[in-house]
């Protein structure tokens, strides 16, 4: 079974005023939250076990979801401080596992990309990435985290500061191998994914790698793209029923 860490535990201020009074995962796109979207989506790929790292007015998403929806399990990875995007992985990876040697997924709770998991999952394990991006085309100078790529696809270094259009560029879809972050734990100050533990793997010559992919992709976590997500998501599939019982908080 496979297992997707899905970070929805942020403020989401640039998104506050257009949601005012919800977390930015369970903004309502075309009448159902952002996070129904995501997650039949990658149901619908073979994802059977999600952890929902949750903080911010979590509320909203534990009551909503519950322990089960569309037939997958719903685990909560509670943060009762802000540990920023790396603490949010690491505490969220710290609860049990179907397959805990194998590697699972990471998910933006706030990006759509329409990545093909075996696909992904493939590359992943003929590079043996330690960590597998899929990586899209940036549309828009610096807002994306930008990468430099060799051309078997491992991950040279991060570039924050390259504002190029089309540049490769992190879309929030990764594979994880557990061996990465085997005895790493949250500390009492927030860490970022991006800033910290990725720039430091790299650094120590951990097996980064990118697959370029061509899926459509959209980040809610501003207003106008918020606004033209309603037409940019495919229509959703009939729902089954959830049911509501809380695991985990």
């Amino acid at each position: 079974m496979t297992t997707a860490i899905v970070l929805a535990g942020g403020l989401g201020t640039r998104l506050r005023s257009a949601v005012p009074d919800l977390p930015k995962p369970m903004a309502p796109v075309d009448g159902r939250p952002f996070l129904e979207h995501l997650l039949g989506h990658w149901i619908g790929q073979g994802v059977g076990h999600f952890i929902l790292s949750v903080g911010y007015r979590r509320e909203a998403i534990i009551g909503h979801f519950g322990s089960r929806w569309q037939g997958a399990r719903i685990d909560y990875a509670v943060e009762e401080q802000p540990l920023g995007t790396g603490g949010a992985l690491l505490l969220a990876a710290s609860l049990p596992r179907p397959q805990p040697d194998e590697r699972f997924l990471l998910l933006n709770g706030d990006t759509w990309f329409d990545v093909p998991l075996p696909r992904l999952s493939a590359f992943a394990h003929a590079s043996d990435a330690d960590w597998c991006f899929a990586m899209f085309p940036a549309t828009e100078p610096g807002r994306f985290m930008g990468m430099r790529v060799a051309d078997d696809g491992r991950v040279l270094a991060l570039r924050h500061d390259d504002q190029r259009i089309g540049r490769p560029a992190n879309g929030g879809v990764c594979l994880v191998h557990p061996r990465l972050i085997a005895g790493l734990h949250p500390g009492e100050r927030p860490v970022s994914l991006d800033d910290d533990l990725l720039p430091a793997w790299l650094d120590t010559g951990r097996r980064c790698f990118g697959l370029s992919c061509d899926g459509a992709f959209i980040d809610i976590g501003v207003p106008d793209d918020f606004r033209r997500a309603a037409a940019f998501l495919p229509r959703p599939h009939s729902l089954a029923g959830a049911e509501h019982h809380v695991l985990g908080a």
